[in-house]
């Protein structure tokens, strides 16, 4: 089994200070890995070096066989990003964010509708599709992260704390989708406390 996820030696953190000192971690294919840790611990920061918003300061971070610097383009596909506090244009419907995703991903939007409507509805928003979800409430607007998140089929997700804000029929609805994507080869990075 493949690793989709390979840190060696990762050291960094923000303005030369170091956060994080020489982490290792490996994750295969068709895992569910969770990043346990006290506030303060590095979890944030370790998933910000994945996502190519920090730079190392020493290591080297692969993901399905490729980093950010020999192949950024194909890195980032590589990669779904569900943020703990969830991140909405103001000026943009429901329907707009999961268009800008498809774009943005370069999929196939009539395969990326078909899709959608059957995250809009197993998360009871399909009738929300012309509102704006900066006005939801947090769980809805987590839900809406998680819709666009899962609309991409990369091969790693990268959830942070994915149940805050939900209410127990969408924790279960997004435990199910993970479960799925895991028995089709993505690996899951989730961080908790």
């Amino acid at each position: 089994m493949d690793n989709i996820l390979k840190i060696k030696n990762l050291t960094g953190g923000y303005n030369r200070k170091k956060i994080i000192e020489n982490i290792n971690i490996e994750i295969p294919e068709g895992s569910i890995t969770a990043l346990i840790g006290l506030n303060g611990a590095g979890k944030s920061t370790t998933i910000k070096h994945i996502l190519g918003l920090l730079r190392p300061m020493e290591g080297e971070i692969i993901v399905d066989n490729k980093t950010i610097t020999r192949d950024n383009e194909s890195y980032r596909r590589s990669i779904s990003y569900i943020p703990e506090s969830p991140v909405l244009y103001e000026e943009l419907t429901l329907e707009e964010h999961i268009n800008l995703t498809a774009m943005a991903y370069g999929l196939d939007m009539e395969e990326t509708w078909k899709k959608a409507d059957i995250l809009l509805n197993l998360f009871k928003l399909k009738d929300k599709k012309k509102f704006f979800p900066v006005h939801f409430s947090k769980g809805m607007k987590q839900k809406v992260m998680i819709i666009c998140a899962f609309l991409v089929e990369p091969k790693l997700y990268i959830i942070d704390e994915p149940f805050l804000g939900l209410d127990p029929i969408a924790i279960n609805d997004l435990i199910n989708l993970m479960c799925d994507r895991r028995v089709n080869g993505a690996s899951i990075l989730m961080s908790t406390h």
